[in-house]
């Protein structure tokens, strides 16, 4: 008996062993997208206006790194310091941790090469090397056109620097371990012509990240197969709000939608009477940042709404909002 109990101490400490050298390696050895690019980004006022377009309005980086006034519908923008961070996710809305959205103004930025904010933006790795939680979707950022993100950054450079300190993240065990193996190094693509209006439309779709919210989640990752057809939910302290299918679907999506209805669900929150409905805690509220996607084009909304009438009808009911029991 002292052998088989000597035997399974060994194996143990064996096991412990290797455990914490696993751990070791990928604390110290990852994340591994490579060095940060030697870039000097051309500050043009045609790079500026395709990053303000894309930065308000399909990648919508303003919505997360702003602060959204949650006392109206769909949490629209405040208007103040844009860019300067600070909106807080925690386990009280479903996140492994306390993240807050970082301050992107020049402030920040100043101390931080164009190659170094590209790296971050596109793969994952911050400005020191460590891992950034992919709640900003670096996965999707890295299979954009490279020239539509240095736009992006172009623009970053000429917002109003805003001096406002953010907390570092707190992730929990074992997130805070597996968050360095989640950067992955960039595979860019080439932005089709408009006149390739389904392939257009595909892009655009990547670049908002549409895919990321309107599937359902198993431990942060998109669950196969459900794949545009909504459900993951987002926490509230009035219950849970779960993201729509927009899959083709006839009875449970937006089959029903003629392109033109799908435009104008956008563009009715761009209109000049529209007025943000006033929101209680007590009320269910849209993470969806309606009035951000409003602004895009309407011909890059079409382009979306072809793309996502060639995917293959989803049928999964959504229970859109489910209040708390009191």
């Amino acid at each position: 008996m002292k052998k088989i109990f000597k035997f399974i101490g060994i194996l143990l400490g064996v096991l412990i062993l290797a455990v914490l050298a696993g751990i070791t390696y990928v604390k110290t050895a990852m994340p591994n997208t490579g060095d940060p690019e030697t870039l000097t980004i051309a500050l043009t006022p045609q790079r500026i206006e395709r990053g303000a377009y894309l930065a308000n309005h399909v990648t919508v980086c303003i919505d997360c790194h702003s602060t959204r006034d949650w006392s109206k519908f769909a949490g629209p923008l405040t208007g103040k310091d844009l860019g300067s961070g600070g909106e807080k996710f925690d386990p009280n809305m479903g996140f492994p941790g306390t993240i807050y959205a970082r301050n992107i103004t020049p402030y920040s930025l100043k101390s931080w090469t164009d190659g170094e904010v590209f790296r971050a933006v596109t793969t994952g790795v911050s400005k020191d090397g460590s891992p950034l939680f992919p709640l900003m979707p670096y996965h999707s950022y890295g299979k954009m056109d490279k020239e539509d993100v240095l736009s992006i950054i172009a623009y970053l450079r000429t917002l109003k620097p805003v001096e406002n300190q953010i907390p570092e993240p707190s992730l929990d065990f074992p997130i805070n371990i597996l968050v360095n193996t989640m950067p992955a190094p960039a595979t860019f693509t080439t932005i089709p012509d408009t006149s390739d209006v389904l392939a257009y439309g595909e892009y655009l779709i990547g670049a908002a990240s549409c895919v990321d919210c309107h599937s359902q989640k198993d431990k942060g990752n998109n669950i196969p197969g459900t794949e545009f057809g909504g459900g993951m939910e987002f926490k509230q302290p009035a219950g849970i709000v779960r993201s729509a299918n927009i899959t083709m679907d006839k009875e449970t999506g937006i089959g029903s939608w003629t392109k033109e209805s799908f435009v104008q669900r956008f563009k009715a929150y761009a209109d000049t009477n529209y007025h943000s409905p006033n929101m209680t805690p007590n009320d269910l509220n849209t993470p969806m940042p309606w009035v951000m996607y409003a602004g895009m084009k309407k011909s890059d909304l079409e382009a979306i709404y072809t793309y996502l009438s060639s995917l293959a009808p989803k049928k999964h009911l959504v229970a859109k909002y489910e209040k708390s029991a009191k």
